[in-house]
């Protein structure tokens, strides 16, 4: 396996930080998932702790960033590419399938859908509301009833008479499973019910108005949850499929892009593993220049400013392009 040239992609996300080491042919020779914990800064320097040791020796070619804190971690690690997850989700769903017409992604605090044809991203939508139907939710109810949230998925399918639970809120439909577990209901047909009422919550919110065609891919963490896939397979009338990398697709589409876009950057701007090492600090401050008022974000890395945003005029981005420039 060769694992001298290296293309890394990383999700950063409010629930999960992952990442992907990628040879240039596009294949995963790494995947690292772990979990926040309200640090995306803390998580990241974890993961590359751990991967020096694995890839020290290793050519980095490029670097994507994907994730709601894309930004951040992007401008600390010196990024090539900073994408939407949008745009690496569907580019990595076309990797692992070239035919998919639709993408459903559900993570730990958000889900999203992505509507392809003929290879181009036509449509998508994402949840805005509610965490009824995310991951977060069947974490706390697998707490609630004492048990690990990988054993809901084949739990679900032992199911006999499934019970109907409301999905559109996370506070009713557990008051209504604490309801039907007062009533005698087998724990199954419970979180068979759980299963049924977040997908339906799905369909009914995130994927409102989309037109859900096969090959549909199903990505994302909750993808795990075999209880969920048979409950969509139910609801839509065709196969659900869940790819090899689901659980990291947003990381894998980071370094996708990265190798696709490396002609516009010829030699990568990552910082290099040192990053782990060093001190980074991370302010704020509302600019009092105009009626905006912009709250601008600074981050100092080894007591160097190394990036700013926020500001609509793009004063402090300028400002600090020409510092490190």
């Amino acid at each position: 396996m060769n694992r001298n040239e290296l293309f890394f992609g990383v999700d950063v996300g409010s629930v999960s930080t992952n990442l992907v080491a990628m040879e240039p042919t596009g294949q995963v020779v790494k995947k690292v998932y772990l979990r926040t914990e309200g640090n995306p800064v803390a998580a990241v320097q974890k993961i590359f702790t751990q991967l020096g040791r694995e890839f020290a020796k290793a050519k980095v070619l490029g670097v994507g960033v994907t994730g709601s804190g894309r930004q951040l971690i992007g401008a600390i690690l010196g990024a090539d590419v900073v994408k939407n997850e949008i745009t690496a989700h569907g580019v990595a769903a076309l990797q692992a399938e070239p035919k998919v017409r639709t993408v459903v992604e559900i993570g730990g605090q958000d889900s999203k859908i992505i509507i392809l044809r003929d290879g181009v991203a036509v449509d998508f939508g994402m949840n805005t509301v509610c965490a009824a139907g995310t991951g977060s939710f069947l974490d706390q109810q697998a707490n609630r009833l004492n048990l690990p949230v990988s054993e809901l998925g084949t739990l679900a399918l032992r199911a006999r008479h499934p019970v109907r639970i409301a999905g559109r809120c996370s506070v009713f439909a557990e008051s209504e499973m604490i309801h039907k577990q007062q009533m005698g209901h087998r724990l199954e047909d419970i979180v068979a019910g759980l299963c049924a009422a977040l997908v339906r919550n799905y369909l009914n919110n995130v994927a409102k108005g989309k037109e859900i065609q096969p090959p549909v891919l199903f990505q994302g963490g909750v993808a795990a949850n075999a209880g969920i896939k048979k409950a969509f397979e139910d609801e839509l009338g065709f196969p659900v499929i869940v790819p090899q990398y689901y659980d990291v697709m947003g990381a894998w589409g980071a370094a996708l892009i990265a190798r696709e876009e490396q002609v516009n950057y010829q030699k990568t701007s990552f910082r290099g593993l040192k990053f782990c090492e060093e001190e980074i600090k991370i302010s704020s401050f509302e600019c009092p220049d105009c009626a905006n008022r912009c709250e601008v974000i600074t981050v100092m890395v080894a007591g160097a400013k190394i990036s700013g945003w926020g500001d609509r005029c793009g004063k402090w981005q300028r400002i600090n392009t020409e510092a490190t420039g």
